[in-house]
């Protein structure tokens, strides 16, 4: 027999347990409780019927990661001697209902069928999971009536759950901000704490304590608002010249990526996957007999040097360039290398008052809004590791690589006839010179 227990859940988590939605998803600051709400609410209904609950994060190396100790705490608040507490899961001894523990990276092809029968997944810290764990994970969850809850604090106005999720809701969505001015359990500790912040900080107040979004200057290289404002702007007429970008594929996973720039207009993007060498090189020589570009940027780091050499042995030296990403800058005064260079150059091109255009891609936005900033011993602007974007993104920004590597150079129109008065080591030189409005 089952003891009779009151819970104490705030009012506000409610349609947790009388609502049926697809997707409930709970976001806020800190002291909101969302989390002790949706584990009170989940042990609950464990009781009342037999259930599969998948208790998920991103990543999840230990159970000691998981909400499995806060699952249990709670279990021992209220005297829940009906469930059993294992080491890998819960189970409920009178319902059968039983608790589950994963980290969606550890999801493959093989064992990701062992989620077909859940019937609640709570997507816990969901401003951590990537786009591609997501994109895994949603179509898995198709049980009749199942439901996927997800708890957040948003970081960034990118983040994929919050895109996918609240952004946009449907019918079959709720979506609800608590924060801890919403929590009659909130103690007067967080409430003094809370308080003082938003007097000596009012911006992380604003991000901590009421779930607003990072901003973006304080972090992020690039303001979402401005990637937005390219894609909703209208493609534009330019006589400016045809710039191509070349990231090649390092590994199985990445693309390789050429992107189209002429000026101010970003105009599309070609991607393929699992070419070798020559077949990229042939790519290349395809589109610079169609389309004419000034230069061909090709990142010539691991095998895009490989590439960058055919293409010189075709006769293509005049057009094309290697960069490589971790060389130095050419303004090393002011960038620890190439690589920041470039993309701070494409983060001065969107937020310039000119209009500029990017094609409407979400992936684009997203690999473009999640590179984070710092500056290295010397003061100058330094760019996280890749390996870092490739854990949050779930997959490497090759789109966004491809549109910085438009930037390794100034370009100029044809009319001008650079390339005939300056020798190719007086590039520096150019960045030092005042910008003709036909650059970049």
């Amino acid at each position: 027999m089952i003891n009779k227990i009151t819970a104490k859940i705030p009012k506000i988590f409610a349609p947790l347990i009388k609502t049926k939605k697809r997707y409930k998803l709970y976001y806020g600051g800190r002291g909101g409780g969302k989390s002790y709400a949706f584990a009170d609410s989940l042990l609950l209904l464990g009781r009342m019927k037999k259930l599969r609950i998948a208790c998920m994060r991103e990543i999840q190396e230990s159970i000691k990661d998981s909400v499995h100790k806060l699952l249990s705490d709670r279990i021992s608040v209220y005297q829940l001697t009906d469930y059993k507490i294992t080491e890998t899961q819960i189970i409920n001894k009178i319902t059968g209902t039983t608790f589950i523990f994963k980290g969606l990276q550890e999801q493959n092809a093989g064992n990701i069928k062992s989620l077909e029968g859940i019937d609640i997944v709570w997507l816990e810290e969901a401003q951590k999971i990537s786009k591609n764990s997501w994109d895994v994970l949603n179509p898995t969850i198709r049980k009749s009536g199942s439901e996927i809850w997800i708890s957040m604090n948003r970081e960034n106005e990118n983040d994929p759950v919050w895109q996918a999720v609240g952004a946009n809701p449907d019918k079959q969505t709720l979506v609800v901000k608590v924060n801890y001015t919403d929590n009659p359990f909130c103690s007067d500790e967080l409430k003094y704490m809370a308080e003082k912040c938003q007097r000596e900080n009012p911006e992380e107040y604003e991000h901590i304590w009421l779930g607003a979004p990072m901003m973006s200057n304080n972090y992020k290289l690039i303001a979402y608002k401005d990637v937005r404002r390219a894609m909703e702007n209208m493609p534009i007429e330019t006589s400016s010249p045809l710039v191509i970008g070349l990231d090649v594929a390092r590994f199985g996973d990445d693309y390789t990526v050429f992107c189209f720039r002429r000026g101010r207009y970003c105009t599309e993007f070609k991607i393929f996957s699992h070419l070798d060498n020559v077949a990229v090189a042939n790519q290349a020589t395809f589109f610079i007999r169609e389309y004419r570009p000034l230069r061909v940027f090709v990142d010539a780091g691991g095998v895009g040097g490989g590439v960058a050499d055919i293409l010189n042995d075709r006769g293509y030296k005049k057009i094309v360039r290697s960069v490589m990403f971790g060389s130095k800058a050419l303004r090393d005064d002011r960038y620890h290398n190439r690589r920041a260079e470039m993309w701070d150059e494409l983060r001065q091109w969107l937020s310039d008052e000119q209009t500029v255009y990017l094609p409407k891609i979400e992936d684009l936005a997203a690999e473009l809004c999640v590179v984070n900033k710092k500056y290295d011993s010397t003061g100058r602007l330094q760019l996280e590791e890749k390996d870092e974007i490739k854990k949050r993104l779930g997959r490497s920004p090759d789109m966004a690589d491809a549109l910085a590597l438009t930037f390794a150079e100034p370009v100029y129109d044809r009319v001008l006839d650079v390339d005939k008065r300056l020798p190719d080591n007086c590039i520096e030189s150019l960045f030092r010179g005042k910008k003709q409005d036909n650059s970049w």
